[in-house]
């Protein structure tokens, strides 16, 4: 595929970023003290005026939409032949989101903060974030395949941005609603994304490869 180098070295970087969060959050929690609370307090500024928009946007990220909205893209893409983005999307929510992020909070079990009154109830432990982890892999994902919805470059753009601009709403909800650090919602979005980029080189090879038999069939 090209720019398969280029993918995997920003993958590498942000998984390394990753990781060295992951240190932290392990064995120095306290060095993250002055990040968490300058973003949480830059973001309450936002209060009360904010309050309706992120507790509706952060349901977009909520297990049940996140499971209900795969299970859905996962069907609409197997059903119109399109089985390897209906495999990738598959093993990406289930394996990363589903699995591995709730591992992670198992091994890490960071208290959820206590700075700002919580505006939802969670249960779980808060690194790293189950929504942010969730949002960037299933949209992030409908953003590297738009162009099976849209094949003019416009509204291609358009809805990529779409896209996009949800997921920051849920990142940035998580914080507003007092539930995460920033930290949280960081390691998650980082562990997302560097799934994305390492796997979305290996996905558009099967998939050309795939779709060339599918033609070959046809002849």
């Amino acid at each position: 595929m090209k720019n398969k180098a280029l993918y995997q070295l920003i993958g590498s970087f942000t998984l390394l970023f990753f990781a060295a969060l992951c240190y932290i959050v392990r064995f120095y929690p306290e060095t993250l003290t002055s990040f968490d609370r300058g973003i949480i307090q830059a973001v309450h500024r936002l209060y009360p005026q904010m309050n309706g928009y992120f507790l509706w946007v952060t349901k977009f990220a909520n297990p049940t939409t996140i499971t209900l909205l795969s299970v859905v893209f996962i069907g609409l893409f197997y059903f119109n032949k399109q089985k390897i983005t209906a495999l990738w999307l598959a093993i990406t929510m289930a394996l990363i989101s589903g699995i591995g992020n709730h591992l992670l909070k198992l091994f890490f079990q960071r208290a959820r903060p206590t700075l700002l009154p919580h505006m939802v109830t969670e249960h779980s432990f808060s690194f790293p974030s189950g929504h942010a982890t969730a949002s960037t892999l299933l949209y992030g994902t409908l953003i590297c395949v738009m162009a099976l919805f849209f094949k003019e470059r416009t509204p291609r753009w358009i809805a990529q941005c779409i896209a996009g601009l949800l997921i920051f709403s849920i990142i940035v909800s998580r914080i507003y609603l007092g539930v995460h650090y920033p930290s949280d919602v960081l390691g998650g979005a980082l562990l997302g994304s560097s799934w994305l980029l390492f796997t979305y080189p290996y996905y558009k090879q099967k998939k050309l490869a795939y779709d060339l038999k599918a033609i070959r069939r046809k002849r």
